[in-house]
């Protein structure tokens, strides 16, 4: 099962409720030093990447910026951005990002899946870079590029994948942050193969078709995020609440794998809501 590694995935979207609420108000509020922000959801989404099964999930929230480090999420990581950005001008991300990826390493709620046997846990660390504009279409929005390049260092794929970013963020209103989010991976031959192929041996005990993956990109995505302030000042801190809606669409051989193309589906939906507070 996979939902500790998309309960990750949530908490990337929901960590962009505070982070926008600072550029929609960088000269005030709690948002303007350090913070941290904290909370937890539930989320609702595919049991492997690929599959059409969906479980329940714990959503956990963790945000902020200390010492004039900012602690940015991933799905199922962290990411540090070393470089503070100015408020008024473009700012550059520079710093060091990890995840931990448990993608099949318990029941894929297939059977079939299921005989192919659980994967190891793989832990990904890299560097990342961005850029972020302030100020694209109003006086508080802002439009972040960003790519994650991690290797996996644990010896679970034993590769490398590159994960790009696109994110704009906007108040509807003093109290309502809108967050609309686009990403991709790309993943070598060893990533690749790990997660996708299926081996003759893995063939004669699910009855499969023998696959083998190739490098390429493996899923492209887009997810909208809405944070409601409950006191109506997104600047002050305090409770919120979120929801968020995702989709992915599975790629290349990931797409074409049989256990995405036979067992799955290569439309991945994911729905999450949560409450949270900054401090």
């Amino acid at each position: 099962m996979k939902w500790a590694f998309l309960a990750a995935v949530g908490l990337g979207l929901v960590e962009a409720v505070p982070a926008a609420a600072q550029d929609a108000g960088s000269d005030q509020g709690v948002l303007s030093g350090d913070y941290l922000a904290v909370g937890v959801g539930m989320g609702y989404a595919p049991s492997y990447e690929g599959s059409d099964d969906y479980v329940l999930f714990p959503v956990p929230l963790v945000q902020g910026r200390l010492g004039g480090v900012g602690i940015d999420p991933r799905a199922g990581g962290v990411a540090l951005d070393f470089i503070p950005d100015p408020p008024d001008r473009v700012g550059f991300n520079l710093g060091v990002a990890g995840k931990v990826r448990l993608n099949r390493t318990r029941s894929a709620h297939d059977p079939v899946v299921d005989t192919l046997g659980k994967l190891g846990t793989a832990i990904e660390v890299g560097p990342t870079l961005g850029l972020a504009f302030p100020h694209v279409l109003n006086s508080y929005d802002s439009l972040t590029l960003s790519t994650d390049v991690l290797w996996d260092v644990a010896g679970a794929y034993k590769g490398m994948v590159v994960d790009p970013m696109i994110g704009y963020s906007t108040p509807l209103s003093r109290g309502i942050l809108a967050n609309l989010s686009l990403n991709a991976e790309y993943g070598d031959r060893k990533f690749a193969d790990y997660y996708y192929s299926v081996t003759p041996q893995g063939s004669l005990v699910s009855g499969l078709p023998v696959f083998k993956a190739r490098s390429g990109f493996n899923k492209v995505g887009a997810r909208l995020l809405l944070g409601i302030d409950l006191d109506g000042d997104l600047t002050n801190g305090g409770p919120a609440i979120f929801a968020l809606g995702g989709y992915t669409r599975m790629l290349g051989d990931a797409r074409l794998s049989p256990l995405t193309r036979i067992r799955g589906s290569p439309n991945q939906f994911l729905g999450a809501v949560g409450v949270g507070y900054t401090f």
